[in-house]
């Protein structure tokens, strides 16, 4: 392929995830919290209004595929609640609190954090060649802190979150993002992720050419979508783009790959 720039997905392409947004854990800790700043909620009150004022974030945007805000919905619980003794609060403490409650709900939901195997390895490989790019849906509270606990922030501009724009993929504008930050057209660029209609659906649609890593995660078919490669082994992508597959004194190289297909 004749490719000048890659974007990738994070999440279930890049790293292995697991969280568990309805724990109850969250939410009992999330209403101890409020508890000492004059807020007086159960936890299953925190947690009928968590997902309740999501709900209602969703219904009210106009997107087609409309995402939600997770520091405005704490900032919404806190504003609903508030006290006398909460509003007797510093103003930045007042003013950080829901972006804390954002980063605490989400530690506290996380299962696991890691990478696919070699993903550095072939990340240290492209970097040197492309620019690199990422299109994900997530938070922007935790979707940089997550890259840099990972050791994969460095590698990409512009990184593209959802959270910040409103809308998740397959909207088109998320991926065209990316090809503008990276100054590429959609043609000369190729991108990777793992969910069929989120990642090889809405970067078609924009006309970039697609690889679709097979995690154990992500939506396997939508529709008559097809990828132009399939791997479930991350070096694979380096000898779909036709490079030296391996760095010097790296020994992930030493076993071959597995077979990708058209």
């Amino acid at each position: 392929m004749d490719i000048r720039a890659i974007a990738f997905d994070v999440n279930g392409t890049l790293v292995r995830i697991l969280t568990e947004d309805d724990r109850n854990q969250i939410f009992r800790s999330a209403a101890h919290f409020l508890t000492y700043q004059g807020i007086d909620l159960r936890r299953h009150q925190v947690q009928e209004h968590y997902f309740r004022i999501m709900k209602e974030q969703q219904r009210a945007s106009l997107e087609e595929y409309p995402e939600f805000d997770a520091v405005g919905i704490w900032r919404s619980i806190i504003e609903g609640h508030r006290t006398d003794f909460t509003r007797s609060l510093p103003a930045e403490k007042l003013e950080q609190m829901p972006l804390f409650l954002a980063e605490m709900s989400r530690g506290i939901s996380r299962r696991r954090l890691s990478l696919y195997p070699h993903v550095r390895a072939v990340l240290d490989v492209l970097t040197e060649r492309y620019p690199l790019a990422l299109v994900t849906d997530a938070q922007s509270a935790y979707a940089r802190p997550e890259l840099h606990k990972v050791g994969l922030l460095d590698y990409f501009d512009p990184i593209i979150v959802s959270g910040d724009h409103g809308y998740r993929k397959p909207d088109r504008r998320l991926f065209q993002f990316a090809l503008d930050g990276m100054a590429v057209a959609a043609e000369d660029a190729l991108y990777v992720g793992n969910d069929m209609h989120r990642d090889i659906f809405g970067a078609r649609e924009v006309g970039m050419k697609t690889v679709m890593f097979d995690s154990d995660q992500g939506t396997k078919v939508h529709l008559d979508c097809v990828p132009d490669y399939t791997i479930n082994d991350f070096r694979d992508l380096v000898r779909i783009l036709d490079l030296p597959p391996y760095r010097s004194g790296c020994p992930c190289w030493s076993s071959a790959p597995s077979r990708s297909s058209p």
